[in-house]
């Protein structure tokens, strides 16, 4: 990908062949109880009126990105909307402690490994770059959360200014879910 939006250790870690939810039921036929428990989940997972949204064929639907200040949602941005990613620019104060919090859903399979990656630019220059595991989902109507570690934003004059970051959400198997670009700006005030 030429934002260099990959993940380092997905490069190391080989994931097991990606099965359906289908074939996994095919396989736990005539097992114990455990196992016919699961079954009985997934069966309910992949039932269409269990979905978010049964037209969208994609496994995971970020819905909702939303800028932590001090652990409480200060700017939101609902993705449902008509606004164009590129537009979103996030305000904070220098020093303030902020975190990022993706609001999704997964529906239709077992989605692995999924996680954040985003790289920070400063007048077109890389200056920082991250991924953060988020976690495997089975397919569930409930909206899921996660929050980036809380960061520090820089201070200092030097440090102020508009940085463009480009997001990817993906998972174990390299599936784009969503890529998007945003601007993080840091200011002396609110």
């Amino acid at each position: 990908m030429g934002d260099d939006l990959s993940d380092v250790a997905s490069d190391l870690y080989r994931p097991p062949e990606p099965k359906s939810i289908d074939e996994i039921l095919k396989n736990t036929e005539g097992c114990d109880e455990s196992l016919e428990k699961v079954k009985g989940f997934l069966l309910t997972a992949a039932d269409p009126n269990n979905m978010y949204d049964p037209s969208d064929p994609r496994s995971v639907i970020l819905v909702n990105i939303s800028l932590l200040i001090d652990g409480e949602p200060k700017i939101s941005v609902d993705l449902n909307s008509s606004v164009r990613m590129d537009d979103i620019v996030f305000r904070i104060k220098e020093g303030a402690q902020y975190q990022l919090q993706l609001n999704f859903f997964v529906q239709r399979e077992i989605v692995t490994g999924l996680k954040y990656i985003h790289k920070v630019y400063k007048h077109g220059i890389p200056v920082d770059k991250d991924s953060f595991m988020i976690g495997s989902y089975a397919p569930k109507k409930d909206l899921q959360r996660y929050a980036t570690p809380a960061e520090d934003a820089p201070s200092g004059m030097i440090n102020r200014g508009k940085y463009k970051v480009k997001s990817r959400i993906t998972d174990d198997y390299g599936h784009d879910w969503l890529t998007w670009s945003w601007h993080l700006e840091i200011s002396k005030d609110w």
